[in-house]
């Protein structure tokens, strides 16, 4: 069977895009893109549609017609993309905008999406590889962990994969340029509360009281020397309040204050320090002045850990398919985080980025909003031309991890 054309395929599944992005639902809740995605994948003529993985995530098996020989690379792999859309209000006014206020694709899982389908469709009309392909699309990744969800309802036990491989468009990257990191590739992600408990009084007589306020600006100084005095000068640690909250009236010292804030690490020995000097630092410091403060600290997505050899062979395949100076290797990690390192926690694997073109949006149409073309960004839209290009990406991983030994 004669595989589409690039126009076939970016006119199909573009389609098919901005019907999910039109009709974005948030983590867990992806009922009516789940099914989407199946009943595609059904019409595509995958071998087998399994759904409802994780709550939403559907994976889709593709089998080759060619013998698996006894050395054979892989056996089977798991390409993933995510479904989920954010909590989020979409400023577009192009006519696949979201409706739906306070939802909105703006990450760029509808392309992602997209963009497996399309695989999939290549994948069936040319079979010629050995072992079996894992579609894996994935609920929840925006806060959700969804990845941890599906691998708890036993996704590699019932669709094992040797390897595993994700791509997350990245604006700003030169479109249809690729970018590999062979290690730590993004950041975890935690979030702390601090209480700080002390005495109330009037703003006039602070003696007759122990100021919150005061010891919290304390605890954000001392958290600053974290990162240069309890981590390595070579690990990339960041420790951020973001939220002070004390207090009704001005003239009143209050009782307590809340801190909030984020910790971004790329090695889980790094997270185990910061976190333990921070719960030293809150049982110690507000003691000396007469105060107590309580943290909680929630590690949410661990580090993105990219494994060497399968970064390496991703690597080689897109400088066959793009050109070497479409190969970003290695490319400059990031401190934001991603669920897909709960799945490379389970196998190896690589996180990859595809450039989705300058960060001012000249691929989108008349229609979109002010601003720049940035993930998370409300005049967001997804780069279209991207579709056949990842598309191909996977299908060209696919054979070459699946040969015949």
């Amino acid at each position: 069977m004669n595989a589409p054309a690039t126009h076939d395929l970016l006119q199909r599944f573009s389609a098919i895009r901005r019907q999910i992005h039109a009709r974005p639902e948030l983590k867990f809740e992806e009922f009516e893109t789940a099914e989407l995605v199946a009943n595609e994948l059904k019409a595509l003529g995958v071998d087998e549609v399994h759904t409802g993985i994780g709550g939403t995530g559907v994976v889709g098996v593709i089998r080759g017609r060619e013998p698996l020989g006894a050395n054979a690379l892989c056996k089977a792999i798991g390409l993933r993309a995510d479904m989920d859309a954010l909590p989020m209000t979409e400023k577009n006014s192009f006519a696949h905008a979201s409706p739906h206020a306070g939802k909105m694709h703006a990450c760029g899982h509808d392309g992602h999406t997209a963009m497996l389908l399309a695989a999939a469709q290549l994948l069936v009309n040319d079979r010629d590889f050995a072992g079996t392909v894992h579609l894996i699309f994935q609920p929840a990744e925006e806060g959700g962990g969804g990845a941890k969800a599906m691998i708890d309802d036993g996704l590699f036990k019932r669709f094992d994969c040797d390897q595993v491989f994700a791509i997350h468009n990245w604006p700003g990257l030169t479109e249809g340029s690729f970018g590999f990191n062979p290690g730590p590739m993004m950041a975890s992600s935690n979030q702390f509360e601090i209480l700080v408990k002390g005495k109330g009084a009037h703003a006039a007589m602070p003696h007759l009281g122990i100021d919150p306020v005061l010891v919290a600006s304390h605890l954000i100084q001392a958290f600053q020397t974290l990162v240069s005095r309890t981590t390595k000068p070579v690990d990339a640690v960041v420790v951020s309040v973001t939220q002070v909250k004390a207090g009704e009236a001005v003239n009143v010292i209050p009782d307590q204050c809340q801190l909030k804030g984020t910790v971004r690490t790329f090695s889980l020995e790094a997270l185990d320090k910061i976190e333990d000097a921070m719960q030293r630092i809150c049982d110690q410091l507000p003691a000396a002045f007469g105060a107590s403060a309580e943290l909680r600290f929630e590690r949410q997505y661990p580090p993105t850990i990219n494994h060497p050899q399968s970064t390496e062979q991703a690597a080689a395949v897109a400088r066959g398919l793009a050109g070497a100076n479409k190969v970003i290797f290695p490319i400059e990690p990031t401190m934001g985080a991603e669920d897909f390192a709960y799945m490379l926690l389970e196998r190896p694997g690589s996180y990859i980025f595809l450039g989705n073109g300058d960060l001012s949006g000249p691929h989108r149409e008349a229609g979109h909003g002010l601003g720049p073309c940035a993930l998370h960004n409300p005049s967001y839209d997804f780069n279209d031309s991207l579709i056949p290009i990842g598309a191909r990406f996977w299908h060209a991983l696919a054979h070459a991890l699946l040969k015949p030994a």
